[in-house]
């Protein structure tokens, strides 16, 4: 909400998936950025330890992901471009979020947002974990803070699943790469942006400058496109991330 506050004007919540409920994880609504009406959508983590639990710590549950892509959609019907933010471990795995489709409503946004017919850019702000995170990010343009992390598991998930041994988990985080520079070497992410000395959190309104430069720029560029062209990219950009070959 920091980066939304900062970044947008004029900011309209939309609540409830027109299915189940209202996921306090997650916020969407229209709002304007430098005069141009757009889409928000975010993930909250909250800060007191009550929002943190009501939020469960801004991992989304099946209707959060579903109200993104209703957002989403009404984003297309009128044109207007979306943005979306993340800071998320993944998301929620409880029970009730599997019996209600978390799988299928991760899955649904992944489809939807590869052909969503408006400019789509994705900012990662802190986490980025797993297909929860990655439900907001099939986008024209990923951004990434540098002090950020993506990947598909934790460190310590990824000790405990391939050794049996969270302890190992800095032999784990070599081998996920899920720094902001590793990702973007790998493709994963279109720009690293960079943030004030010791992070976002020590000078807020120099980074949300940053990003707010980067955001303009971006989106100009994406304007300037014709639509097949830039849903063209964007397919290419995802079938050719994490392409390998060997030799034979």
């Amino acid at each position: 909400m920091d980066f939304i506050e900062a970044l947008f004007t004029d900011f309209s919540e939309i609540h409830g998936d027109r299915a189940f409920g209202d996921d306090p994880a997650m916020a969407c609504g229209m709002a304007r950025f430098h005069g141009e009406p757009v889409m928000v959508i975010g993930n909250l983590k909250g800060r007191t330890l009550k929002e943190r639990v009501t939020r469960k710590f801004g991992s989304p549950e099946p209707e959060g992901y579903r109200k993104a892509l209703r957002a989403m959609k009404i984003a297309e019907k009128f044109g207007h471009p979306i943005f979306t933010f993340l800071d998320l471990a993944g998301a929620y795995p409880g029970i009730g979020a599997e019996e209600r489709g978390q799988g299928e409503a991760i899955a649904r946004n992944l489809l939807e947002m590869s052909r969503l017919r408006v400019p789509t850019i994705a900012t990662i702000t802190g986490e980025g974990g797993s297909g929860g995170a990655l439900a907001l990010a099939v986008a024209d343009r990923v951004l990434m803070l540098e002090n950020a992390i993506y990947s598909v598991i934790s460190p310590e998930g990824c000790a405990s699943i391939m050794w049996k041994d969270a302890s190992k988990k800095q032999q784990a985080a070599a081998a996920l790469k899920y720094t902001a520079i590793d990702v973007k070497r790998l493709g994963c992410v279109d720009e690293v942006l960079p943030e004030p000395l010791g992070g976002t959190q020590n000078d807020p309104e120099a980074a949300m400058a940053l990003v707010d430069e980067r955001l303009q720029q971006h989106l100009g560029e994406l304007r300037a496109l014709p639509l097949d062209d830039m849903l063209e990219r964007r397919y290419l950009k995802f079938r050719n991330i994490a392409q390998f070959y060997t030799a034979v």
